[in-house]
């Protein structure tokens, strides 16, 4: 999925205004304005649009998980990885919102998309795991509108 259309999905799904966005971004060790969060937000054919990087998403995505379940001061702050896949997201909503795997199941169904324990799992491992499958971006749409319900 798209950086825009995963950081648009997630702010929509948390119903936060720019500056909210920019303030979790900035819990995850980025730094980045309100009018920059808005150009990230603006459809691709709209005059202002900004692509976002991946180090921007993963910074929201890790600031996130403290947005909802508070800083840990006896670990130390999460890496920024370089590329953010689906599964990455995946995961970080995972953590974020304390979702076990029949939560997950009973999100995306309630979507209108079956899936299966041992699917959830797969997407959940770590690559190069011989059950390892990438997530794919309709599993995440129906993952974002069953939370966003």
């Amino acid at each position: 999925m798209n950086p825009n259309d995963a950081l648009r999905s997630l702010r929509y799904m948390l119903g936060v205004n720019d500056a909210k966005l920019a303030a979790v971004i900035a819990l995850g060790g980025g730094s980045v304005n309100k009018a920059q969060v808005s150009a990230f937000l603006k459809q691709d054919d709209e005059e202002g649009y900004e692509g976002c990087k991946d180090e921007v998403l993963a910074q929201f995505l890790n600031g996130l998980v403290i947005y909802k379940r508070g800083a840990d001061p006896a670990r130390p702050p999460q890496p920024v990885p370089r590329s953010v896949t689906n599964n990455l997201i995946c995961k970080k909503l995972r953590t974020a919102f304390q979702l076990k795997d029949t939560e997950i199941i009973a999100l995306v169904e309630k979507s209108g998309m079956k899936i299966s324990k041992a699917e959830v799992g797969a997407i959940f491992r770590a690559e190069g795991h011989r059950n390892y499958r990438p997530c794919g971006d309709q599993f995440l749409r129906y993952l974002l509108k069953g939370l966003t319900a």
